[in-house]
């Protein structure tokens, strides 16, 4: 008897008709079979926020229907993506591998934090499913992914075949595509970096105040095993990301001198 195909979960934040989700499906499909739930529209930057005390909407969507692909639309965010996914679209079935993006823009160091994309794939973490955000830093919506398919790919047949570590979730960056082609692949740690915020304070039209955030990326990290040192090098990075947050150095600190 054939063996079945990997059942492939695919989701994002920008939205089911993004062109990096559409890329990530094309290169999911060479390995298994697909079935696709993201939002209805963008939602970059939510974290992993849930919808709480509002209604959820999930439609069938045409939008993969010139691929052949099973998908659905739904008004909530990443995180909710996946549950929905997982207890109602899919049911009994589980899904082999959870892929979320090709995300437009870079979620490497801090901004894994922020990222729908990646929490996408924590939440399937979460729910003990393999999975992998990908991420482009290109913001562009007209962006080119053709340099990130053969790696995309085998990323993925490398997760099917010996497997995610159990509670974890694997943060895949690209370099925007430039004349030199990707060196391959690192495996790093999260750099130490933040966004430098400013907000810049501005006047509506009715003369009422609002803010803008802007600012600036400033990477604190000299290292060279970082996801921000390999972008920059013309690699691709992974790292694996877990949602245990506990600061298992600082239970130490806080036993030994702290008074209770």
């Amino acid at each position: 008897m054939e063996k079945a195909r990997p059942l492939i979960l695919v989701s994002n934040d920008d939205g089911i008709t993004a062109p990096g989700i559409r890329t990530l499906v094309r290169v999911a499909m060479r390995v298994g079979e697909v079935v696709v739930v993201a939002p209805d529209g963008p939602q970059s930057g939510m974290g992993h926020a849930i919808t709480i005390g509002n209604t959820l909407r999930l439609d069938k969507s045409i939008a993969f229907d010139d691929l052949g692909v099973e998908s659905y639309e739904c008004s909530g965010t990443p995180a909710d993506c996946v549950k929905l996914a997982k207890h109602h679209v899919l049911k009994d079935r589980r899904p082999d591998l959870v892929v979320s993006g090709i995300n437009h823009g870079s979620n490497s160091s801090i901004s894994v934090l922020y990222s729908g994309t990646m929490s996408a794939a924590i939440e399937a973490a979460i729910e003990g499913l393999p999975a992998i955000g990908f991420s482009l830093c290109d913001y562009g919506h007209e962006a080119d992914f053709s340099h990130t398919e053969e790696f995309v790919e085998k990323i993925i047949r490398q997760a099917l075949e010996n497997e995610i570590p159990e509670n974890t979730a694997l943060n895949v960056n690209f370099p925007k595509k430039s004349e030199e082609p990707i060196k391959g692949i690192k495996v790093c740690r999260q750099a130490h970096a933040k966004w430098q915020e400013e907000f810049d304070e501005r006047l509506d039209p009715r003369n009422r105040k609002y803010f803008w955030m802007t600012g600036s990326f400033v990477n604190f990290d000299k290292g060279e095993d970082t996801d921000e040192w390999a972008i920059v090098n013309n690699y691709a990075s992974i790292v694996p990301c877990q949602f245990d947050m506990t600061a298992h150095h600082a239970i130490v600190h806080l036993n030994n001198q702290w008074e209770f």
